[in-house]
């Protein structure tokens, strides 16, 4: 399908969704090989629903006192009103992989990167070759959190690898940012050149009208030679900024007009493999892009590999004059080698809201979590961490934590195989952190956080 409109789901997708309310309890050997360091402390463990099958868990967002984890066979909402007790309220089956998430009120948006005969949750997989295959954004209506209801489907040229919210300048609409990429000539709604993203605007009122309204183009001029598109963009809404990965490289958008998305500032590196993600600094003063070297599934955290692939890159951004401009300054890369059945490299994660200061949490996959203090942008150093031993002892399987982000207290990670869990930091440092309270956080739409 061509990009085009949302179509209204109603009491057809509700009956294709399965949702369940249960208790989670923490499951045995969850903590086997773990280590700690730093004043971190895993609180808690939920295992990975049966529902999910043999699906990875993906990423998080959250809204009030629910975390919502996206898994590429659908969503779990988890009850976080106690860290140290999370528990599962529902158990959404709608596959079509990624499974990328972003809150807004009551609505859900969800990426779909792998094409689906129709766009209900019950289709089956279909070939990229099919033209009538459905790829894009999925929107529920999370309203009761026992029971989200599927209300359309926005179908995008090449998917959603991922999505990123961005609020409307009108304040009664959200807009919503896709990646995706890697088109090829044999597929009929994916085809080169994809240099461009999607935006879609919701209506608040109105979901089911929700729909593209742009495809800005932003390499005009192909870009890297490796780059076919964008795999994440991190906005600040507040800054009228954001900052994309797009695997080649690294953008800095103006988002003043949030339906109009502006290329103002491109860079490069050569120890660079995938420019995967990025995240600005509470003051926009730095910007920390990641490279997610071997697709996230092989194992780089390593002496063989080195200190400078596979890691963050911190990059200042200067806005005193006409055109923002970025200037490299460090690399870091996770300082504890893992083994060699452990795939490692630099992934998600979210700043630390201790009041001017900087400091940033960050799952590195079986690397486990790192905390990072940045506040020298030349020389970042872990202070803390949490990491499992290897899920397989002798074999290489893709596991760990996908994504692991501090909101309201704690740090929430998604492991892709063993689960959700909740950490605790209890360095002194960190004490300034846990006064900052938000009703809701998209790691890729940045709030402002105080100063």
């Amino acid at each position: 399908m061509a990009s085009g409109t949302g179509r209204r789901r109603g009491a057809v997708a509700a009956a294709s969704v399965v949702a369940l309310a249960g208790l989670a309890v923490p499951s045995a050997g969850a903590d086997d090989g773990v280590t700690t360091s730093g004043g971190v402390v895993h609180l808690a463990n939920v295992p990975k629903p049966e529902s999910m099958g043999r699906s990875p868990n993906s990423d998080l967002a959250f809204t009030g006192d629910y975390a919502i984890g996206g898994n590429y066979s659908g969503f779990v909402v988890y009850d976080i009103s106690e860290p140290a007790a999370p528990r599962i309220v529902a158990e959404v089956v709608c596959p079509g992989g990624q499974g990328d998430v972003s809150v807004s009120g009551d609505l859900l948006y969800f990426s779909v990167d792998y094409p689906r005969a129709g766009d209900e949750c019950g289709a089956p997989s279909a070939p990229a070759t099919d033209a009538d295959a459905f790829e894009g954004l999925r929107i529920f209506d999370i309203s009761d959190k026992a029971n989200p209801q599927y209300v359309a489907a926005v179908p995008t040229d090449c998917g959603s690898h991922t999505n990123t919210l961005v609020p409307g300048a009108d304040g009664r609409s959200d807009v919503v940012y896709v990646s995706s990429y890697s088109p090829s000539e044999a597929f009929p709604n994916c085809r080169p050149p994809h240099d461009k993203i999607t935006v879609i605007e919701v209506p608040h009122d109105a979901p089911e009208d929700a729909a593209v309204v742009s495809e800005p183009v932003l390499f005009p001029d192909g870009g890297h030679e490796t780059t076919t598109g964008c795999h994440d963009i991190t906005a600040y809404p507040a800054r009228g900024l954001a900052a994309a990965a797009c695997l080649g490289d690294g953008l800095l958008l103006d988002i003043t007009d949030p339906l109009r998305p502006e290329v103002v500032e491109r860079v490069q590196d050569e120890n660079f493999a995938f420019w995967h993600s990025a995240t600005f600094t509470n003051d926009a003063r730095n910007v920390v892009f990641t490279d997610e070297l071997g697709s996230g599934s092989s194992a780089t955290c390593n002496e063989r590999i080195g200190p400078e692939r596979g890691a963050n890159a911190v990059y200042a951004l200067d806005t005193s004059g006409e055109s923002p401009e970025l200037e490299f300054r460090s690399y870091y890369k996770l300082p504890r080698h893992q083994s060699d059945t452990e795939n490692c490299v630099a992934h998600n994660g979210s700043l630390i809201p201790v009041p001017g200061q900087d400091f940033f949490v960050q799952a590195w996959y079986q690397g486990g979590v790192s905390v990072i203090d940045l506040n020298d942008p030349d020389r970042p150093v872990e202070v803390g961490h949490f990491d499992r031993g290897p899920f397989h002892p002798t074999q290489l399987r893709t596991a760990g934590s996908w994504s692991a982000y501090y909101y309201n207290g704690h740090v929430y990670s998604s492991d892709m195989e063993r689960g959700f869990d909740v950490l605790a930091l209890t360095d002194p440092r960190f004490a300034g952190a846990e006064s900052v309270r938000q009703d809701e956080f998209n790691p890729q739409s940045q709030p402002e956080l105080p100063d």
